[in-house]
């Protein structure tokens, strides 16, 4: 199954959608997230449930959950990514978090900040959680994942690089798109490995990997974070990203007003994103 959150109403609303061939059918929940939220049972409800319905080609899709309780990203977890930037392998998990107002649909603008020139890619995974979970053991983590989607990390490297932490960098405003839909496990490898992920700009490739090449599989990071906090329905973790970002370059290469920006997923969808130039 795949969902979707869409805009409807002249883009003042939201709905949460199922993919249904050509179409989505509006489902009687705001977002994905609002669906997931509603009970154990958010895969039958979504399944069984008929609205309204609209053509995918036509449908202006909102961040899949608008927001999200955590939004909890992984760094230094692909080995390509660890060597381009001169760091030694961790031994744990490398977490940071975002906000909920860096969140931007699978084909809204990017908004590159007035303030920096380094704006850079980072194609991933991400994993939507649809169970509530703490101290979840490995064996079982895979249960609490609602289904998988498309995102970039998409990261303003001075303002990363400004202190030792990473947030600064991570989540500036309309910055990270997301999406286009959750495709439920059902549909997809054990834990999403083994899928090819990919970014180019203006069609030029910048990263090619696959998911089997995480350092920390989807597993190990849910076991991992659940020791520390309470995973919720909805929350987002963003499973990191493969070498070949701009920063890792030799010269450095980012971003700039007017470029697209594709992200894909093999087996899970494709964002396509513009870069816009803020304003003060």
């Amino acid at each position: 199954m795949r969902l979707s959150t869409v805009r409807i109403a002249d883009g003042t609303q939201t709905a949460a959608a199922r993919q249904k061939g050509d179409e989505l059918v509006l489902l009687p929940f705001s977002d994905v997230g609002a669906l997931l939220s509603a009970g154990d049972n958010w895969q039958e409800r979504a399944a069984s449930a008929d609205g309204e319905r609209l053509p995918v080609a036509e449908a202006s899709l909102a961040p899949l959950v608008p927001h999200p309780n955590k939004i909890i990203c992984l760094g230094l977890n692909y080995a390509g990514h660890i060597k381009e930037m001169g760091r030694p392998t961790p031994a744990h998990p490398t977490l940071f978090a975002k906000y909920d107002g860096s969140l931007i649909g699978a084909h809204d603008h990017i908004h590159m900040p007035p303030v920096s020139e380094d704006l850079d890619w980072e194609a991933e995974l991400a994993v939507v959680i649809g169970h509530r979970g703490r101290h979840v053991p490995r064996e079982k983590a895979l249960q609490h994942v609602a289904g998988y989607t498309v995102t970039n990390d998409v990261t303003v490297r001075d303002w990363q690089h400004r202190t030792r932490e990473f947030l600064s960098g991570k989540t500036f405003e309309a910055t990270t798109p997301i999406g286009p839909s959750l495709v439920t496990p059902d549909e997809l490898p054990p834990g999403a490995s083994g899928l090819d992920i990919s970014c180019s700009v203006d069609g030029h490739t910048m990263q090619k990997s696959n998911t089997a090449d995480l350092l920390f599989d989807v597993a190990d990071t849910i076991t991992y974070i659940s020791t520390i906090i309470t995973l919720l329905p909805g929350d987002l973790i963003l499973t990191g990203t493969p070498g070949g970002v701009g920063a890792g370059r030799d010269p450095k290469v980012f971003l700039r007003p007017g470029q697209e920006l594709v992200t894909t997923l093999e087996g899970i969808g494709e964002l396509r994103n513009t870069v816009v130039k803020d304003q003060l």
